[in-house]
């Protein structure tokens, strides 16, 4: 939505017994960094290996064992934060979080409380056409990951898996801006398209590779307003927080359950106590899980074996000189300079390798003016063919040479529309150069009017009963329109047959 005007899109409400209440959400989003190596050892983080294989003796707690700092992580961290046009702080600090952590040997977890790696951003999420959620980020932070916990596999012991601990996390804070179940989802799938187009985070919720803990509160109408103009959370209602949420329909089921749990509360004369809980897509509710611990309650305090962390501007610079197009400024360049809907530039940039494969396609277009008529080929052909098969964009059977070729050979006139389905057929199925396909199977579009003309009067002069509807009602004029179609094999020009049609007629 690069430089295009919006309007905020309307608070969610919930009624309930005693009047109205409207939603306050915040997330903290858990992107793993896109990286071999973890946060302070060289060990792997290959996903999928076998269990406790991944382990250096940083990583398992060993004595005397010291942490250092993987110099890519940082430079990931700055890469995202310079593409949400956040702030970067050129000195930051590592802190240790104190809690007992049965699957982090260390028995802390590193983490960035204080002085973060990020400060203030923000991300445009779009909620349709000209509507769109302004959340402000108000920090990210590095930290390393946990182990896993395993539970399920004894009925009397339960096993630990390693692999994760010490894996690097860019905790990525927002603010309250959040109003409803759809924005929170919608919000988490914005900030996913620009960590993978920025190549920070694969984006892999299956695997644990993001994951949100989201903060849920309510508020009576009237009072976010006057937290927006004080920004004192008094007006706001209590929060929970909702642990690792790793599914965009999850994320809204929760929140609603949540929300709605809490006007419970209220409308009986209850108060909301601030708490962890976790959600049961089972059940479809949440539960608690423990009281929410604040900063002291961790014991923080500045690692002992880690001197602050200090960047150089000259650094930051070259990486932000860099930075790849990200998703809205692609999709406003694809609107302009293409001609292409508001809908089919989001559909075309929602996943970068989409997005990449299009470009590619244009490439082989005489003309960008074309680029319309691909992004009709590449999102209702080949993506609804590659949806039919589970394919996705990378195993597409046809390269973006072939659905050039094919989409070219259509501007030029050489086929139709409709011969152009069945040599995208074939293409998809044989392969083969789209050209080549044509001539040799005699594919090639009849543009001689000549010939056109012959189909049209054979055509008239064998129904004159259907002539005379037509002259009485012109709009069937198509049905001969059709029939030559039909007996040229589809291979006439449609231009050509409706113009000829009409004369013939007298129309």
């Amino acid at each position: 939505m690069l430089d295009l005007t919006y309007e905020a899109p309307a608070p969610k409400v919930i009624a309930g017994a005693t009047g109205d209440w409207e939603l306050v959400i915040g997330l903290e989003v858990h992107a793993q960094v896109a990286t071999r190596a973890k946060l302070f050892s060289g060990a792997s983080t290959e996903f999928g290996a076998e269990p406790n294989s991944n382990v250096s003796f940083i990583d398992a707690g060993m004595p005397g064992m010291l942490p250092v700092i993987n110099e890519g992580c940082v430079a990931q961290a700055v890469r995202t934060g310079l593409g949400l046009k956040a702030e970067i702080n050129l000195r930051s600090a590592f802190d240790r979080k104190n809690y007992f952590y049965p699957d982090l040997p260390q028995g802390y977890q590193i983490s960035q409380l204080y002085h973060p790696i990020v400060g203030e951003g923000e991300v445009i999420v779009e909620m349709g056409a000209g509507v769109a959620r302004r959340v402000r980020i108000e920090r990210i932070h590095l930290e390393q990951d946990a182990g896993k916990s395993i539970h399920d596999m004894d009925p009397h012991m339960s096993f630990v898996d390693l692999n994760r601990t010490g894996v690097a996390l860019m905790e990525i804070v927002s603010r309250p801006d959040i109003r409803g179940p759809e924005e929170a989802a919608a919000y988490v799938g914005k900030l996913r398209q620009i960590l993978r187009y920025l190549g920070t985070c694969d984006g892999n919720m299956q695997n644990g590779n993001l994951r949100a803990d989201v903060n849920v509160s309510v508020c009576r109408p009237g009072d976010y307003e006057k937290y927006q103009e004080t920004q004192d959370f008094s007006h706001l209602g209590t929060r929970c927080e909702i642990k690792n949420m790793n599914s965009m329909r999850f994320i809204q089921a929760a929140i609603d359950f949540e929300a709605r749990r809490q006007i419970a509360i209220l409308e009986d004369g209850g108060s909301v106590v601030q708490e962890t809980r976790l959600y049961d897509p089972d059940k479809n509710e949440t539960r608690s899980m423990r009281s929410k611990e604040e900063a002291h309650d961790y014991r923080y305090f500045p690692d002992p074996d880690l001197l602050p962390l200090e960047i150089e501007q000259a650094w930051v610079d070259d990486i932000k000189a860099h930075l790849p197009e990200l998703p809205d400024a692609k999709k406003a360049r694809f609107m302009a300079d293409m001609g292409l809907s508001d809908y089919d530039a989001g559909v075309l940039t929602a996943e970068l390798a989409n997005a990449v494969y299009f470009e590619a396609v244009v490439n082989h277009l005489d003309s960008a003016k074309d680029g319309k008529l691909a992004a009709n080929w590449v999102i209702n052909e080949l993506f609804g063919r590659l949806k039919k098969d589970d394919l996705g964009i990378e195993q597409s059977p046809v390269s973006p040479a072939q659905l050039g070729d094919i989409v070219a050979l259509i501007a030029k006139g050489d086929i139709s529309g409709k011969i152009a389905k069945d040599l995208f057929e074939i293409v998809y199925t044989e392969g083969g150069e789209p050209a080549k396909i044509v001539e040799e199977r005699g594919m090639k579009q009849v543009t001689d009017t000549g010939a056109i003309e012959a189909a049209v009067e054979e055509i008239i002069a064998a129904n004159p009963a259907q002539v005379e509807k037509a002259k009485q009602n012109p709009k069937l004029a198509g049905w001969f329109v059709g029939q030559v179609m039909k007996a040229t094999g589809g291979k006439a020009n449609p231009a050509a047959v409706n113009q000829i049609v009409t004369a013939k007629l007298g129309l």
